[in-house]
């Protein structure tokens, strides 16, 4: 499974970056302005400075809604980098896109996505990545791990390309589940990649091998 970080700090994604484990980089207007950034010029150039710092992909999100608007946006997100995937939201226009940019050889990452019929969707218009909301579910009491688990069924079923994108991950047992069940990709904060590292037996473990090293060479 590959492990993309959700968010537009730069902090954050050279500290997954040099941790050896990242695989990309999601973001949205909501987290760029968490981070103070705004205007046109500097959110293209934040994209910019983003895929300095990874090696793989960059979702970078349109703000239009309307296809024409669409279109535009993400013809210039795509010229920025070669790492860039135009981030389009799940809606008739938003599949319309999809379809227009699989044509073009513009990668995409369909986002907003809450049920099996939006995934279907989605791979039949040629997305690279859908993007299931699975925290945003489990807010509102519904399984989104279930709905991963659905896309996974329908995309084996008929061989689709798309891979599923596990988003608004909010732990590490999300991570862990989303690994059981067969996301192709992860996409969460910082804190649900290194939540990965804790075990308190490491902890134990450590703490007796080095006080067994310090007794043995006192």
């Amino acid at each position: 499974m590959k492990f993309f970080i959700d968010t537009a700090n730069l902090n954050d994604i050279k500290e997954a970056q040099d941790l050896g484990v990242l695989d990309g980089v999601t973001t949205n207007p909501s987290l760029m302005a968490k981070e103070g950034i705004s205007g046109k010029e500097n959110i293209l150039n934040h994209y910019k400075a983003i895929c300095e710092i990874v090696d793989g992909d960059v979702s970078a999100e349109v703000i239009a809604t309307d296809f024409d608007g669409m279109v535009k946006e993400g013809e210039e997100l795509a010229a920025l980098h070669e790492q860039i995937v135009v981030k389009i939201p799940m809606t008739k226009d938003g599949v319309k896109a999809c379809k227009y940019f699989t044509e073009k050889g513009i990668r995409t990452n369909v986002t907003l996505v809450f049920s099996v019929g939006q995934a279907l969707l989605a791979a039949k218009a040629g997305a690279t990545y859908v993007s299931p909301f699975l925290g945003r579910l489990d807010d509102i009491s519904t399984d989104g791990l279930n709905l991963i688990e659905e896309i996974r069924l329908v995309y084996d079923n008929y061989l689709y390309d798309t891979q599923i994108l596990a988003a608004s991950i909010r732990h590490t047992m999300h991570v862990v589940n989303c690994a059981k069940i067969g996301a192709d990709v992860m996409t969460g904060p910082l804190s649900s990649i290194l939540g990965l590292l804790k075990h308190p037996l490491t902890d134990i473990g450590l703490a007796q091998f080095l006080a067994d090293h310090a007794k043995a060479n006192s």
